[in-house]
């Protein structure tokens, strides 16, 4: 009887047993790895396996440990799955209708009692280029407000200032990652991909087997730099400084293409008139690189047949971070190291669609297709397609950071989040926190409650990557698409579904009627048709059969522009690329006597950004599961510091406590602290909100800190008293 009984069950686990698989894309970095997507049913549950997606043209099968992980937070079931609405201090669930009455309500009295303006608008850098696209079409037509800009202002926006006075375009990378398979020497300046980008290590491999010497740029000993044959260990902030050293040997020692810099550059005389005056002893004595290291590492990019160069946030974050990118922009224009295979720059997009993000709108200055708003021949392109009056556009707005300053100021009511978290991601995040408490109105649609989430008046249950349909464009131009693989929660809905609600809330219904992302990818495609970012020759179609398609791909029936500048000509009037010679430059916030140390952030592979996502996956938190500061052995013994003890890490803008980390992999001067925490982990308490006059960016990345035991005496009144005044001062 009791075989007969296990017989039976057997047979109708099996029978209940299945699993279906389908094809969806990492939520993470800009590498948008594909991955199948397997559910796996049997009898007593279900459940998910992510396996990597070997036919995929870019990661060929491989995968890093949070891709892998990647759907444990999508089906977290502390997910936010129903409105939530302030009442009496405390957020209680309300249905769909009561929260788009008290929204259409709210914003319209604001925008009655004080302007359009009144309400601002704070996309992220993960949306779908669908959902990018529609995010500034709802700032600018429903609400009717110039107050846009996205947390992808602090990845890649001094890289794209640069990149569009040199070259006239910002495409992430003007080179496919095969290209790095040909090249014989690869620079990369500020980038750690080893835990930003792990798949693409892969290809710096394969170029080191295939013979490129590997010159790494970065104030840290890091997985990346492991790898290089040449480590140039610089002092946070120098970074146009070094730029400039190099470029003076590849001057002096003959390494400068004459023919190329003639027929395709032009600025080279007053480039060149600068670079007499560079002394390479001073170089090296303010960026701590030793004379003979510039020197080889100038000879080896200039000597090299072919070479790639790559800068990323820890050139860019910087309140000179367009001079920095100009810099080593220069590098490559004088030795003509570009518009051919194994030849070209790339700025590592750090997230997910942080390039596409940009191109279509959510940028204060842009329109779809990466258009200007200030141009009035772009307006009434965009104006035509939305149909509406050109004079009915906006105009220019402020970067993201400036946004919060303009609240405490009153100039700005109410605030719509979608799919970021300022309060972790903004520097100088104490202000950033109280600016959001002070809004009549804020407005935030997540996944989860954040730490953003939590001081909001409403809360929206937006949509995952597994359950949102759409494009995204990576760090190559490759647009690609990813689908639809698993049904909302409970009564969230698709973050386009919900912008579209809130348009209809405030009487905007005509222009926000889309069945589908497809449709809104369709309207998107006539808006770019023209525009630098040209996707009109796109479709979901081409997408799927080709493993996506480059952008700029104007027709249908033609393939997208795989390298650029392949025919010599750089996208300015005269078709010429702009050297520039750029001044000294130094940090934002010299070290004293006061605040001795250079404080840096960054990520570490088990996390990202904010770590809203990741610190909800137990197997990456319990890798990382708090925040520590990185400290030079010698340099923590001059602080009074143990390992493995709490240390105070102090700035002009506030204090944290950390674990202390001894390693001899960081400059003496230096400490490193990763930033995918939030509250009193933030390490934005501390850092620096100066910012790049051109692009925007604030100086995430050096600013002066003091390091200390907890048990420390706290400084006398006077000298905390003077200390707060510089706060003011900062804010």
């Amino acid at each position: 009887m009791q075989s007969n009984f296990l017989d039976h069950f057997r047979d109708l686990a099996s029978k209940y047993s299945r699993t279906e698989t389908a094809l969806s894309q990492c939520p993470y970095c800009s590498m948008q790895c594909s991955m199948q997507v397997h559910k796996e049913h049997s009898y007593y549950s279900s459940r998910h396996v992510i396996t990597p997606h070997k036919a995929d043209p870019v990661n060929q099968g491989r995968m890093c440990v949070k891709g892998m992980e990647s759907h444990t937070p999508a089906l977290d079931k502390g997910r936010l799955q129903t409105p939530l609405l302030r009442r009496n201090g405390k957020h209680v669930p309300v249905s769909w209708k009561t929260a788009m009455d008290w929204f259409g309500r709210k914003i319209k009295m604001l925008q009655r009692q004080y302007g359009k303006d009144a309400v601002s608008v704070y996309g992220g850098g993960s949306l779908t280029n669908e959902e990018s696209y529609l995010l500034g079409k709802f700032a600018r037509v429903a609400l009717q407000t110039r107050h846009i800009d996205y947390n992808g202002r602090f990845c890649m926006s001094s890289a794209a200032s640069a990149s569009n006075q040199v070259f006239g375009i910002d495409r992430g990378m003007t080179n496919p990652l095969s290209d790095l398979l040909l090249t014989k020497c690869v620079i990369l300046a500020g980038t750690n991909i080893a835990d930003c980008q792990p798949t693409m290590m892969a290809y710096l491999r394969k170029a080191k087997a295939n013979g490129a010497v590997i010159i790494a740029i970065d104030p840290r000993v890091t997985g990346t730099t492991k790898i290089a044959d040449l480590h140039l260990q610089l002092k946070p902030g120098t970074d146009a400084i070094l730029a400039s050293g190099l470029l003076k040997v590849i001057v002096d020692e003959g390494f400068v293409n004459e023919t190329f810099v003639q027929q395709h550059t032009t600025g080279a005389e007053e480039l060149l008139e600068h670079l007499r005056s560079i002394d390479l002893q001073q170089v090296a004595a303010i960026t701590g690189v030793p004379v003979d290291m510039i020197g080889l590492a100038a000879r080896a990019y200039g000597k090299a047949e072919s070479g790639m160069l790559f800068t990323a946030r820890g050139v860019e974050q910087h309140a000179t971070g367009v001079k920095n990118v100009c810099s080593y922009l220069n590098m490559v224009l004088l030795t003509g190291k570009i518009g051919s295979p194994g030849n070209g720059y790339g700025a590592v997009t750090g997230q997910a669609n942080g390039q596409g993000g940009r191109e279509h709108g959510q940028k204060a200055d842009q329109l779809p297709g990466y258009r200007l708003i200030e141009n009035p021949e772009h307006r009434r392109h965009i104006a035509q397609v939305w149909g509406i009056k050109e004079s009915k556009l906006p105009r220019k707005g402020i970067p993201a950071y400036e946004l919060f300053p303009a609240i405490m100021r009153g100039d700005i009511r109410s605030m719509i989040v979608l799919s970021s978290n300022p309060v972790v991601s903004n520097p100088n995040a104490h202000l950033v926190e109280e600016a959001l408490k002070r809004l009549d109105a804020l407005i935030v649609i997540d996944l989860y409650y954040s730490e953003t989430a939590k001081l909001a008046d409403l809360i929206l249950p937006g949509s995952s990557h597994l359950e949102d349909e759409g494009t995204m464009t990576t760090l190559e131009g490759r647009v690609t698409l990813r689908r639809a693989v698993s049904p909302l929660p409970g009564k969230a809905r698709l973050d386009w579904q919900i912008l579209c609600d809130m348009a209809v809330a405030l009487g905007k219904r005509k222009g926000f009627s889309y069945a589908s992302a497809e449709e809104i990818f369709e309207e998107l495609r006539i808006a770019s048709k023209g525009g630098i970012a040209d996707y009109s020759g796109i479709t979901y179609a081409r997408m799927e059969q080709e493993n996506g398609v480059f952008w700029p791909c104007k027709r249908e029936e033609e393939a997208g522009v795989v390298r650029l500048f392949e025919d010599g000509r750089f996208y300015h009037a005269d078709g010429k690329a702009r050297l520039i010679a750029v001044s000294r430059t130094l940090p934002a916030e010299p070290t004293d006597d006061k605040f001795p140390i250079i404080l840096t952030t960054g990520r570490v592979m088990q996390h990202y950004l904010s770590g809203v996502q990741t610190r909800r996956t137990p197997a990456l938190r319990e890798k990382v599961p708090e925040p520590f500061v990185q400290i030079h052995p010698d340099t923590a013994r001059k602080c009074g510091l143990q390992e493995g003890e709490r240390a105070r890490l102090v700035s002009r803008r506030g204090e944290i406590q950390l674990a202390v980390r001894f390693s001899a992999d960081i400059r003496t001067d230096t400490v490193f602290v990763p930033f995918h925490w939030g509250d009193e982990q933030c390490i934005n308490r501390l850092t620096l909100p100066t910012m790049d006059p051109q692009s925007g960016m604030p100086s995430f990345k050096a600013c002066a800190v003091r390091v200390e035991p907890i048990h420390a005496t706290i400084q006398g009144e006077e000298q905390m008293e003077d200390e707060k005044e510089k706060v003011v001062a900062y804010r």
